[in-house]
């Protein structure tokens, strides 16, 4: 089994991977966040950086995509690789931060890795509106993540709407986590662990909707 688990930057998906994972014994893939070296500098310079730091997580997921392909445990991928394209690199170009050579390029290496590439049998959509985002960016306190614009989360907000409507192939599961803490609250967790209960071992399954 193959399951991602996909939002906006700031939507829970690190920690609600990390409680799904321990409670159906899956194994994690995190998103390499803290490894990628543009990071920071991107933050400082979107555009100048875009084109390294997008070219730097496609080259993660399509490694993770390579190892999924190639077990028979059961996985859950926090940010798959179809949003990372999607979402954050179609804004980046749609923004004026990726030249459009550049995208080309990034756009032809996203199609022949997904040719050999697996879809997720179930994308868990956390749907979060900007101030719950911009809640949980100053929570955590990443330095370099305090200075994103409104502008660039609500862009990525109207992406992500768009890609799980019009541009995903695959199933998707939408949680509306505003009003949620999966994490200390156990009823708001059960209540996601329910849903996809539903889908994978009910005899008559939930269908997700968006």
């Amino acid at each position: 089994m193959f399951i991602a688990v996909a939002g906006n930057i700031g939507a829970g998906k690190t920690t609600l991977t990390e409680l799904l994972a321990r409670h159906y014994g899956w194994e994690p893939k995190y998103e390499a966040v803290a490894t990628n070296p543009y990071m920071e500098d991107y933050y400082k310079d979107i555009h100048r950086w875009s084109f390294c730091l997008e070219t730097f997580f496609l080259k993660e997921r399509f490694r993770d995509l390579l190892a999924i392909s190639q077990t028979d445990k059961d996985i859950i991928q926090d940010r798959s690789i179809f949003e990372g394209v999607h979402v954050f690199a179609a804004n980046n170009q749609a923004m004026g931060n990726m030249e459009q050579r550049d995208y080309n390029t990034y756009m032809e290496l996203f199609q022949q890795m997904t040719s050999v590439a697996r879809t997720p049998d179930l994308m868990i959509y956390l749907r979060a509106s900007i101030p719950h985002l911009v809640a949980n960016i100053q929570k955590r306190g990443r330095g370099y993540e305090q200075s994103i614009p409104i502008e660039y989360l609500q862009n990525l907000n109207n992406r992500y709407e768009d890609f799980i409507r019009n541009k995903y192939p695959g199933r998707v599961l939408t949680i509306e986590v505003d009003n949620m803490d999966f994490l200390n609250n156990r009823d708001d967790f059960k209540s996601i662990t329910d849903k996809i209960d539903r889908i994978f071992y009910s005899l008559f399954p939930e269908e997700p909707g968006i």
